[in-house]
């Protein structure tokens, strides 16, 4: 029995990147690391240290988010270099409650490399810039793109999903990734670094993941999830696995105002970051076992979800002031200016109250 062919997309399904750079000439976001394409018409070249860093911070976070610490690092650090000279502890202090640590620390070690390998200055094409620590496909295009209009495709998930709904893929977008870079490279004009932002543009506020609004789309014309007459069906969703329920203990510690910290280890989850000390994440609740004998009081529990599973902490608290090991004690009127991520910082809250 002959084999059905799989479906194949029409020549009228290629993406118009002119009515999409029309569109964004007249819309565009502003953006604190964005040169405006009225700027960048008239010449103004956007900073590859402002577009890297933005991209690593906007990884697995939305832009309301980013913007403040954005702001914080370019204040603290306003040029490469400065960040590479600071101590990394001092980086994720400031990185703390952006999640996904290990960027931070890829992040130093970004900006270390450009200095030392590059005199400072971001390479300008994207094979050279996946070289450098934490920079994958996607941000080497972009800042490719962006910066020096390398005629590349960047394909985030506010691309993915435009152009999902634009062929009406009838597969989840990650069993058609070839396609997607396919059509979006295939249309890349000579305006990429507008056209990459553009696109993005797009899915942020046109093609936004639960409402759209085609009667503004520029793509609208050839877009053949608007003809089924519900884009909203696409991207089709993939079957999702459930997370993993992980448990554990964190032991808030108290004397006199301050908290008893310590530094987690250099690799694995939350490597590097400051937390209070706890046991081990299993996954069955296990007996608490207490780091030295005392009055401890249970205080409530902190539920947190992490990409790949969910975690469940009962929290005690004591008062003490006898001497402990590694760690320190941190003032609890200062605690911003520890690494605490934001589960830690949730444990804090229920120990200072006693209760959920």
């Amino acid at each position: 029995m002959a084999q059905t062919a799989p479906a194949q997309h029409s020549p009228s399904s290629a993406i118009d990147a002119q009515a999409v750079l029309a569109w964004y000439d007249r819309h565009a976001r502003l953006l604190p690391w964005r040169v405006s394409p009225a700027d960048r018409a008239r010449g103004v070249k956007p900073n590859p240290y402002f577009v890297w860093l933005s991209e690593i911070m906007l990884q697995q976070t939305t832009i309301a988010a980013v913007r403040k610490y954005f702001a914080a690092f370019t204040g603290l650090w306003p040029t490469v270099q400065d960040l590479a000279a600071a101590p990394l502890d001092d980086v994720l202090v400031q990185w703390a409650g952006l999640g996904y640590y290990a960027r931070a620390r890829n992040l130093h070690a970004c900006a270390v490399a450009v200095v030392e390998r590059h005199g400072g200055v971001f390479p300008t094409g994207a094979a050279a810039l996946r070289d450098l620590p934490g920079i994958g496909d996607y941000t080497s295009a972009a800042i490719a793109a962006i910066c020096h209009d390398e005629r590349v495709a960047v394909v985030d998930g506010n691309v993915d999903r435009v152009v999902a709904r634009y062929l009406a893929l009838e597969r989840p977008v990650r069993h058609e990734k070839p396609l997607v870079r396919a059509t979006v490279q295939a249309a890349v004009p000579e305006r990429a670094g507008d056209f990459a932002q553009a696109m993005m543009d797009l899915g942020a506020t046109i093609c936004a993941p639960r409402r759209v609004n085609c009667l503004i789309c520029p793509l609208e014309p050839g877009c053949a999830g608007t003809r089924k007459a519900n884009p909203l069906a696409f991207p089709v969703p993939p079957v999702k696995a459930e997370k993993p329920h992980r448990h554990g203990h964190a032991f808030v510690i108290r004397d006199d105002g301050k908290v008893f910290v310590r530094q987690r280890g250099p690799k694995g989850m939350l490597a590097k970051m400051t937390e209070v000390p706890g046991s081990a994440w299993t996954d069955t609740a296990a007996v608490v076992e207490f780091p030295f004998a005392g009055d401890w009081r249970e205080a409530g529990t902190v539920e947190h979800t992490f990409t790949h599973f969910h975690l469940t902490l009962r929290v005690w608290t004591i008062a003490t002031d006898q001497p402990l090991d590694e760690g320190w004690w941190a003032d609890e009127t200062r605690l911003e200016e520890e690494a605490l991520p934001s589960l830690f910082r949730k444990v804090l809250k229920v120990g200072s109250v006693g209760e959920v």
